[in-house]
């Protein structure tokens, strides 16, 4: 099981990422990718740990790439 983009994401034929980045402006995806930065990195020393970790990154690159 891939815990930072899990099969359940998927459901319905697109990723929710790809439906959300669909849906918004760049500026816009640019503010939601931060904050989730923000948030799997402040948590990650209180509740996943590394997994938060990757999932800053998959955000991260994201971010980088737009």
């Amino acid at each position: 099981m891939n815990n930072i983009n899990p099969d359940h994401y998927k459901v319905g034929g697109i990723e929710t990422y790809d439906f959300i980045a669909a849906k918004l402006t760049k500026e816009e995806l640019a503010g939601y990718l931060k904050g989730n930065i923000i948030k799997y990195i402040t948590r990650s020393s209180h509740k996943n740990g590394i997994e938060d970790i990757e999932k800053l990154i998959w955000y991260a690159n994201k971010l980088v790439r737009l």
